[in-house]
């Protein structure tokens, strides 16, 4: 039917629903229409159809791209709710370009009649304006946060979805990503600095090298520290790129440059080294370089750590190339059992005849993964005797080891066994705190004493090569593990006087007062440290005199009082914390909750335990502690520039946590689980979230005095 005559209706009161923005009400004779001003589709404009068909022609409408139907959505559902409110949600958190975001607040009428059904008030849909600066650096952030390619957005599939969700924004070329990206890594980095600096503790730097496919070198940073909420953080501050051919003194000069860019030379309590068999020259001539400017703790005898999960690799490593012949043999055994289901039938009906049920099936190993190789061997053992039967029943069977030969593999895989559990200690803990590592590492160490008394040659020779190299590691790093293992309230003293005599026998009462006189000493310092800080603020400092300014005969009283105290303090604050009984062990201590909740208890000794619990004492993940490469950088980020190379990476590290911070916000504040995902979460690092510094529930604010959890 056609439309002729059209002429626009006169409106006989207003029309208030929000629809009405998007449509035009025209009349023909008797009858009204609306016209879609997206798409010129007529539909019925009588008041007695109502605007439910409209509101649903707006959602399908294929032209009306430039606005957010999901607000016409959230409004069908919500409309009876009285006002929703719909943030402009975005990945800067605070702030861009110096301003605020705020929400933008949509609010929804109660329907006045029945064919009403949204009235959104004087606020229209339309006000959603488009961001087009705001999506380039969302798009920019996104590419650093999860580590895609800068040149994604030149992809085909990319540029389509992008141009079909919102046909307005305008793709940037790879430059300008580039560019953009650079600007967002310098903003974070503004914000770290100010973080670090922030500080009232020490910081310890963790110090790891990188290869890349092109045999390219690089140098990480890492930063590790306790905040003033007591959470163990990490934040990358430098990526450097080195030369193939760079030396100790490249190295070391490299690392104190990257330390006086981020002006932290004199916050620094340690630095640890991933590779155990960095020369000594560079620690050397780090430490002389920072001595020059304020000395180290301790004479620096805590600052040079070295990973100890690199140094319990290379020993396991050690222990699998030395079986090398005896694991092939394994390997090629398995392999013979597996060729036919003949001989794997033949192999199982053995076992039922030995009343071997064991439920684990024979598997070869991933030769790059040295846990697996354990795997393999513990589970060739377990059919030790099968083989044997095997061999005597089956000519085609060439591979079958010697009584000898399963001896050392039982011996090797007894090693291995060990290592393994400590490294998933180790890498089991996102965040792990020094006090973790001294149990671990004595209990190898009294192991590879007890490997070296073997009356076997070929396990004693390669326990006291395991030993050889184990003591060079114990010989730098026993005092930090100690001190650290002292400031776990479940160990205190006693965990030393236990594993000492095991490691030294009669010399070790000398070794225990060796390690008691060095936390003594190192307590010592920091109440010095505290003292200089404090004496302008302390009591007595600022001594007290009469309203009328007459003479105070006890003044000098007064300054007596407080040197005498303080001193008392500092001699009873280390001194009260080893006296006191140690706390029950269990597997649910929160050791840094613990320090925070007994900071008044214990002033200065809480400080020297938030620089000594922050030092990394192991810095491989979970991915490499088995793996027998080391870090290796993709071909995408090595192929890049140094400078764009090193925003990409540490920005990714530092979105990260902003983005983990994001994700425990936006839970409901009934959703403890959610806060729990991230027990490292400083409420420091959240800006006007004051709901979840004050959460007071239970559950999650009390205090267990056992634990030390909340």
């Amino acid at each position: 039917m056609e439309i002729s005559n059209e002429s626009p209706a006169k409106k006989p009161k207003r029309l208030t629903s929000i629809v009405w923005n998007h449509f035009e009400r025209v009349k023909n004779v008797d009858i009204c229409y609306a016209v879609c001003v997206h798409c010129k589709k007529k539909l019925s404009g009588s008041s007695n159809s109502g605007t439910t068909h409209l509101r649903n022609h707006l959602i399908r409408c294929l032209k009306r791209s430039n606005y957010d139907v999901s607000q016409i959505l959230a409004a069908k559902r919500k409309r009876k709710e009285g006002a929703l409110v719909v943030p402009n949600v975005g990945y800067e958190e605070g702030q861009r370009k110096e301003e605020i975001i705020t929400p933008i607040n949509f609010k929804f009428e109660q329907e006045q009649k029945r064919d009403e059904t949204m009235n959104l008030g004087a606020i229209s849909l339309g006000s959603a304006k488009f961001d087009q600066e705001r999506s380039r650096l969302d798009l920019a952030r996104m590419i650093m946060l999860h580590g895609y390619p800068l040149d994604m957005v030149e992809h085909v599939g990319f540029k389509i979805f992008v141009k079909n969700l919102q046909p307005m924004f305008e793709i940037m070329s790879n430059g300008a990503i580039e560019q953009d990206c650079m600007a967002i890594y310098g903003k974070e980095k503004e914000k770290v600095y100010k973080t670090l600096h922030g500080l009232h503790g020490r910081i310890s730097l963790a110090v790891d090298m990188w290869a890349s496919p092109e045999n390219a070198v690089y140098l990480c940073l890492t930063a590790n520290y306790v905040d003033e909420e007591w959470k163990l953080q990490k934040k990358i501050l430098n990526f450097v790129t080195l030369d193939i051919s760079h030396n100790d003194d490249i190295l070391s000069e490299t690392i104190i440059k990257c330390v006086m860019d981020w002006d932290v030379d004199r916050m620094l309590f340690s630095m640890t080294f991933d590779d155990f068999f960095t020369n000594d020259d560079v620690v050397f001539k780090i430490k002389d370089w920072l001595s020059q400017n304020k000395p180290l703790l301790k004479n620096g005898q805590l600052f040079d750590a070295r990973c100890a999960a690199h140094v319990l690799k290379s020993i396991a490593l050690d222990s699998v190339e030395a079986l090398h012949d005896v694991t092939h043999k394994v390997r090629e055994s398995i392999r013979y059992v597996k060729s036919s289901q003949a001989t794997q039938g033949k192999f199982n009906e053995i076992s039922q005849q030995l009343g071997i049920n064991n439920h684990k099936g024979l598997f070869t190993d991933c030769t790059t993964q040295w846990n697996s190789t354990y795997l393999m061997l513990d589970t060739a053992l377990e059919y030790k005797a099968v083989f044997s039967v095997l061999q005597e029943h089956d000519v085609g069977y060439t591979m079958a080891l010697s009584e000898r030969e399963w001896e050392w593999a039982s011996a090797v895989t007894g090693y291995l066994k060990l290592f393994v559990e400590v490294m998933t200690v180790f890498s089991g803990n996102k965040y792990p705190t020094a006090n973790i590592y001294f149990p671990e590492i004595c209990d190898v160490n009294v192991q590879l004493i007890e490997w070296c008394k073997s009356p076997d040659d070929f396990v004693s020779s390669l326990a006291l090569k395991m030993k050889s190299k184990f003591d060079n590691y114990w010989s730098k790093c026993n005092l930090a593990l100690a001190v650290a293992a002292i400031l776990d309230p479940r160990f205190k003293m006693k965990l030393i006087e236990y594993y000492y005599p095991q490691i030294y026998g009669s010399d070790a009462p000398d070794y225990i007062k060796e390690v008691l006189s060095s936390i003594k000493e190192l307590f010592n310092e920091y109440s010095m440290c505290s003292s200089s800080l404090d004496q302008d603020s302390r009591p007595g400092s600022n001594l007290p005199t009469t309203s009328n300014g007459t003479r105070d005969g006890l003044r000098g009283f007064d300054k007596f009082l407080n040197e005498t105290s303080q001193g008392q303090s500092i001699t009873s604050d280390l001194d009260k914390y080893l006296e006191e009984p140690v706390f029950p062990r269990n597997y649910d201590f929160d050791i840094l909750n613990w320090w925070k909740v007994h900071t008044p208890r214990y002033p200065i000794l809480s400080m020297m335990a938030r620089d000594v619990l922050g030092i990394p004492l192991s810095t491989l993940g979970p991915d490499l502690v088995f793996s027998i490469g080391g870090r290796v950088l993709d071909h995408h980020r090595s192929s890049l520039n140094p400078d764009i190379r090193e925003a990409l990476i540490s920005g990714q590290d530092w979105l990260r946590m902003e983005s983990e911070v994001v994700f425990v916000l936006h839970q409901k504040p009934t959703d403890l689980r959610a806060i729990r995902l991230c027990p490292y979460l400083s409420k420091t690092s959240v800006h006007g979230i004051e709901s979840y510094r004050n959460l007071k529930t239970p559950e999650i604010s009390g205090h267990d005095p056992m634990t030390g959890n909340t």
